[in-house]
């Protein structure tokens, strides 16, 4: 496939995607995404994502995985004009990120109707990060070093996978790989989020928390505090999950577009718990690469559902 039908399939998967969910889709807005990371795109893992709450809607996020590491996604963004500059450490830390530790691949988000929104950084499955090579970042948030010893408690202060920079709102993701599964289990939900000062769960989070195979905590430069923990479960069919899904999110679920065999996909559903109140996410696979459960850092148990 030439790059123009390449990009020309995707924004076609896109523009389908939005309709799904009632959002409006502009080529003026998408199109100039796409031909910035154009020479990427070809190996590139692509996934729709939609969330719950009154933040998310109206939008549909884009998610670009597995760009190559020797291209700078953040400088592309800033040189095609999909974002502007910054003073503040949000716009220097992903090139610190790559001075100090090793990167075996990026990613990128955009919303159809926001525009360029994260980057991502995924470490080797095989060279996981300490936290406190990270907290010593100068551009990382101190929150991070101001909740070490918690994540030291939960045996996960070593197992950094994957770095998620949030430009508008200015915030940080620190994913979490081979995480224990005690870590999944009710009670220690229940003490993790209490810890933090986040609300008690429902039912519904804790449910879910049970199948999860990922956990990430969200952190912003200007709190102490983590801001958000969410729990991650991938799964072939999402109304099988011990939730309800919400009626615009089970119809993306059965209609998403897709480019790989049915018998084969993909989603990951995640809930989060905030200072605001639970809400859910949905991400749907459109373009799926084997690599990625090696950088997802699967369990054998995830590895049976897909």
């Amino acid at each position: 496939m030439s790059g123009s039908a390449e990009l020309t399939g995707i924004y076609s998967a896109i523009e389908e995607a939005a309709r799904l969910l009632d959002v409006p889709c502009s080529r003026d807005k998408v199109w100039p995404v796409l031909t910035t990371y154009g020479d990427a795109l070809g190996q590139a893992v692509v996934a729709f994502r939609v969330a719950t709450g009154a933040r998310n809607a109206g939008e549909l996020d884009c998610r670009f995985t597995m760009l190559p590491k020797n291209v700078d996604p953040y400088a592309l963004a800033l040189t095609a004009g999909l974002t502007t500059g910054t003073d503040h450490p949000v716009g220097v830390l992903l090139a610190d990120l790559a001075d100090r530790c090793p990167i075996d691949c990026y990613g990128i988000d955009f919303g159809v109707v926001d525009g360029f929104k994260k980057t991502w950084s995924f470490f080797p499955p095989d060279d996981l990060q300490s936290l406190s090579t990270l907290a010593d970042i100068p551009s990382m948030p101190r929150s991070l070093a101001e909740n070490v010893s918690f994540f030291a408690r939960h045996d996960l202060d070593d197992k950094a996978s994957l770095i998620g920079i949030d430009y508008p709102h200015r915030t940080v993701n620190v994913y979490f790989g081979e995480a224990p599964a005690e870590c999944f289990e009710p009670k220690n939900i229940r003490s993790m989020l209490r810890e933090v000062e986040l609300p008690e769960p429902t039912e519904q989070l804790l449910r879910l928390g049970q199948e999860s195979f990922g956990i990430y905590a969200t952190l912003r430069w200007d709190s102490p505090k983590i801001e958000r923990i969410t729990f991650a479960t991938m799964t072939p069919d999402p109304t099988t999950l011990p939730v309800a899904l919400e009626p615009e999110i089970e119809r993306f679920v059965k209609n998403a577009p897709y480019d790989y065999d049915a018998a084969d996909r993909r989603f990951v559903y995640a809930v989060t718990s905030s200072t605001a109140g639970e809400y859910y996410k949905l991400q749907s696979y459109y373009r799926w690469r084997p690599q990625m459960l090696d950088l997802m850092l699967l369990s054998e148990s995830v590895e049976d559902l897909v």
